[in-house]
Order: C-alpha cells, then sequence, then structure tokens
C-alpha cells in the first residue's frame, strides 16, 4: 500500500511540472510575438512618409516673368536679314528681323509723289477764315506724321549699324529721344485737327481738299507697310530662340515664331491646379518649387495671379479630350530672387499651409 502512495505522488509531481512547463512555454511564445509586432509596428513607423506641410500641388512650366513673346512677321516676306541670335540683349523697338522691301519702298516712294501732286495742285486753290485754319492743321498733322516716319527709319538704321559695326550709343539714344518727341508732336496736331473742325460753321472740303486727304491716307498705309517688313522688339529682354534664316519666306502665322522673346530679369511659373484643390489657393501665397534639374532643392515663390475661370490643361496633354478628363485652373507664380531655372523647365509646385485663411495641410488617411 505505501508502495502505491509513492507511485501516485510521483505521478502528480510529474504532470504538475508538465502543466508548469507548457505554461511557461506559452508565455514565452506570447511574450515573443509582442515583441516581435512591436518591433515590426516601429519600423513601419520609421519607414512611413511624414505627414505633408502642404495643401495642394500641381504640375508647372517655368517661364519670363512677363510670358514668352512669340514674334512673326505681319506681311508675307522673304527673310532679308537676321540680326540677332540666342541669349542677345535687345531693348524695346529694335529690329530683330529685316524683311525683303523692295517693293514696299517702291509702293512708299509712289504714294509720295501723288501726295506731293495733290498738295500742289489744293495750293492753288485759295481759301480764307475757317478753311484756311483747317487746312494748316491739316498740313501740320501730315508733316508731324512724315517726320514721324523719317526718325523711325534714322533709329532702325541706327541700331541696325550699332549690332553691325558698333555705332556710339549715344547717337542710337538721341535718335530715340527724336523719335519719342515726334510721336508727341503727331498726338498733339492731332488734337489741334480735331479742335479746328470742330468749329461751329466750318465749311466742307473741296473736292481738291478731298483728294490731298485720300493721297495723305495711301502714303500712311504705304508707310505703315513698309514698317511691317521689319520686326522688332516690343520690349527690354532677351532673344529666347531664333527660328528662321536669311532667304526663308515667312507668312503672319501665330503657330509659326520667327523669334522669340522674354524678360529673364525675373521668372514664373504657369501652373494648373485641379479643381478639387481649387478653394485651398489665394494671391500672395507662398510656394515652393522643385524641378528635376536641381534634385533635392527647393526654390520659394508666391502667387501673383488666379485665373477666373477653368479650363482644359494645356500641360503634358496628349490626344484627344476625354469625358473623364479633369478641368484646371491656371495659376501664375512670381518665383523669388534669381535662381538659375530656365524658360521651359517644368516644375512641381507645392502650395504651402495658409494661416490667414484657415487652410491648413490634409490629414494623413490611416
Amino acid at each position: 500500500m505505501p508502495r502505491i502512495d509513492s507511485t501516485f505522488t510521483t505521478l502528480v509531481i510529474a504532470v504538475v511540472l508538465a502543466a508548469a512547463v507548457g505554461y511557461g512555454v506559452n508565455e514565452w511564445t506570447e511574450a515573443r510575438r509582442l515583441e516581435q509586432r512591436t518591433s515590426s509596428l516601429a519600423a513601419v513607423a520609421q519607414t512611413e512618409p511624414a505627414k505633408p506641410d502642404w495643401v495642394a500641388s500641381a504640375p508647372g512650366r517655368v517661364e519670363p516673368r512677363g510670358g514668352e513673346l512669340r514674334l512673326t512677321a505681319q506681311v508675307p516676306g522673304r527673310v532679308a536679314e537676321v540680326l540677332v541670335g540666342a541669349n542677345d540683349r535687345v531693348a524695346a523697338g529694335d529690329v530683330l528681323i529685316l524683311l525683303d522691301e523692295d517693293e514696299a519702298r517702291a509702293r512708299l516712294a509712289a504714294a509720295e509723289a501723288v501726295e506731293a501732286a495733290r498738295r500742289r495742285d489744293r495750293d492753288e486753290e485759295k481759301v480764307s477764315g475757317l478753311a484756311a485754319d483747317r487746312r494748316a492743321a491739316e498740313d501740320e498733322l501730315a508733316n508731324a506724321e512724315r517726320s514721324r516716319h523719317a526718325a523711325r527709319i534714322e533709329l532702325d538704321r541706327l541700331m541696325i549699324a550699332r549690332r553691325k559695326n558698333g555705332v556710339n550709343q549715344e547717337e542710337v539714344e538721341r535718335a530715340r529721344s527724336e523719335l519719342v518727341a515726334a510721336g508727341e508732336r503727331v498726338q498733339q496736331a492731332r488734337a489741334e485737327l480735331g479742335q479746328v473742325s470742330a468749329r461751329d460753321g466750318m465749311p466742307r472740303p473741296t473736292r481738291l481738299e478731298a483728294a490731298l486727304a485720300q493721297a495723305r491716307a495711301e502714303l500712311r498705309l504705304a508707310e505703315i507697310a513698309f514698317d511691317r517688313t521689319r520686326i522688332r522688339s516690343p520690349i527690354d529682354g532677351t532673344v529666347l530662340d531664333v527660328n528662321v534664316k536669311v532667304g526663308e519666306m515667312l507668312t503672319p502665322s501665330p503657330d509659326a515664331s520667327a523669334v522669340s522673346i522674354g524678360d529673364l530679369t525675373a521668372l514664373r511659373v504657369r501652373a494648373e491646379v485641379e479643381e478639387r484643390d481649387i478653394s485651398k489657393i489665394r494671391v500672395g501665397q507662398r510656394v515652393m518649387i522643385n524641378v528635376d534639374a536641381y534634385p533635392g532643392r527647393d526654390f520659394e515663390g508666391r502667387v501673383s495671379s488666379i485665373a477666373s475661370h477653368v479650363a482644359p490643361p494645356r500641360l503634358g496633354s496628349r490626344g484627344p479630350r476625354k469625358p473623364t478628363d479633369v478641368d484646371i485652373l491656371e495659376v501664375l507664380i512670381d518665383v523669388e530672387g534669381r535662381p538659375p531655372l530656365l524658360p521651359g523647365m517644368r516644375a512641381d509646385v507645392f502650395f504651402m499651409p495658409d494661416v490667414t485663411s484657415g487652410v491648413t495641410p490634409p490629414e494623413r488617411a490611416n
């Protein structure tokens, strides 16, 4: 009997020890699993991207702050001379390209001859009083317009000569001042003629006076046609691209520019913001700009203007428009400072939180 009790006790102890070992193994396994899970969550937290500090993003393109001006001929003609090249600095009014002007010059000479003959015929007809005052005002305006055209041609000659053989800059500036003064005289003469013609009791023009007025109009048209054989810069800026050569034919076409100009003293970005982000954008908002040419480098800017309507995107559009395409709002951003950006570069634009309007960064999805 004592022997049976001893065996039973041994079995009980063995069972208890087995249960204790099993419980310990389970506890160790659960602790190990918890440790591994905690380590995995910590690793995910370290690799998960930080919450963005911008409220909206958009693609864009760098351009001169005043935009890129693409110039072409106003009349068809053969290119006689190209006076500028890429990266050349130009001033407003500088001649960039000369078209063949033989025909325009001949028409101008013919119109001048007809005007002179009509003026002699009219002068043989004597008038007095209000008619004489009107005739004097008409002659003053005609003389002022001829002087302005002559001043323009002289300035063109000096600017062309300066690019070729270095004419004194003082001569160019003097000619420029004379052109400005001639333009002011034309405005004054036109205003005086209007006042004289509006006087009560003014008689109607005679047949010879009407013929002279028609001849002067034809002369003015000939001057305009002559001016259009010269492509001039409308702004102070830098030549971005020249797309023609001597001997080529130019025709007025918005799709084929002869030369491109921009003011590179300041740059801007034209961004396309999706409709869903329109409420997050305002004028004056701070912007960060990234370009592929300078990875890891941010350029700062400010929103300068926002379009008043949404439109189809123009950056990177390929093929016909689809019904599912998203419309965009065009936003212009002035780039601060003098960054090493070039017109035409694609950019990624990030709009910073606007504290004044309560726009905050978007919450990250769980």
